[in-house]
């Protein structure tokens, strides 16, 4: 923490909000990808800011399951920022496999968990931005309609409560080339990227990183492999830029 001339509280971190579920929390496996190298990212662990390290949202367990904790986007999305802005980068894990849209809305410990977390951050961080991805869960015909209005209402009221409702929020795209044998709703994916455009035309400060060509790992046909999920976290980064620019 600095103090200006001022007096007033500044601080060399720039954190950013994980939330959604296991592709935000990251599925890739460890053994696939060099570790990104910079002594500037950090994540936030027991209140603290922690050296960066693989995986950041261990929400599984961590090992060579099929569904195991391991490298995800954000990574490399905090990796670019600390880059191009030579400034420290941040993360806060809240991501949580398998969660559906109506476990993130106001109330519900999803939610509550990530103000919580964003508004601990800020004591020690100044709060850059929301990286979501989320949507596999919903892609079913009772939840899809309800999707936009579900997020849109949650997702304001987040930005409220931790008192930055201008902050840049980036969603990622679904892929559109999962394994349908082994995931019954890829028709519904497209339907939700949709939704997702849609979703970012009528909130402010927001915008969608396309998955296109983004590789999915052949064991599970769902989660983004390694090197797709630091592809992707590039691609995030880079609408970040469009928002803040």
């Amino acid at each position: 923490m600095i103090i200006d001339g001022l007096g007033n509280k500044t601080f060399e971190i720039t954190s950013f909000l994980m939330v959604g579920q296991s592709n935000m929390a990251g599925r890739g496996n460890l053994d696939e990808v060099e570790p990104i190298k910079n002594d500037n990212l950090y994540m936030l662990r027991m209140g603290r800011w922690q050296r960066h390290s693989e995986p950041v949202n261990p929400d599984r367990p961590v090992t060579k399951g099929e569904f195991h904790s391991g490298v995800g986007l954000a990574s490399s999305f905090a990796d670019d920022y600390s880059k191009h802005f030579g400034k420290k980068a941040g993360l806060i894990p809240c991501a949580d496999g398998g969660t559906k849209i109506s476990q993130w809305m106001p109330g519900e410990i999803l939610f509550d968990h990530a103000v919580f977390m964003a508004n601990l951050a800020q004591r020690t961080s100044n709060l850059g931005g929301i990286i979501w991805h989320q949507g596999e869960s919903d892609c079913n015909a009772e939840n899809i309609d309800l999707y936009k209005e579900r997020f849109i209402t949650m997702m304001t009221e987040m930005r409220k409560q931790i008192g930055a409702e201008e902050l840049p929020l980036i969603i990622g795209e679904l892929s559109l080339d999962v394994d349908g044998n082994r995931w019954k709703h890829v028709e519904y994916a497209d339907k939700m990227n949709r939704i997702f455009h849609e979703i970012a035309k009528e909130m402010p400060h927001c915008a969608v990183a396309s998955a296109e060509g983004i590789t999915i790992k052949k064991s599970d046909g769902l989660h983004f492999d390694s090197k797709g999920s630091r592809e992707f976290g590039h691609r995030y980064f880079q609408k970040y830029l469009e928002i803040v620019k």
